[in-house]
């Protein structure tokens, strides 16, 4: 899946993506760490993995996305 870079907070290495439909989606440390990236800016294309649906929607992985 694919998402837009909203917030970074680069002390936790977390943030916020908004979804392609405007939804914001919160990750953790461990998602950012999963995806090996080093800094992220906000507005970046990433792809995202996720678990769970609604309300329970997780991510899992944050990764640029590439071409």
């Amino acid at each position: 899946m694919q998402a837009t870079a909203y917030t970074y907070d680069s002390a936790t290495r977390s943030g916020s993506v908004l979804l392609d439909d405007g939804t914001p989606v919160e990750f953790d440390t461990a998602a950012f760490d999963a995806g090996g990236l080093r800094l992220l800016r906000p507005g970046q294309r990433v792809r995202i993995e996720t678990v769970g649906e609604g309300d329970a929607l997780r991510i899992t992985l944050v990764t640029l996305q590439t071409l």
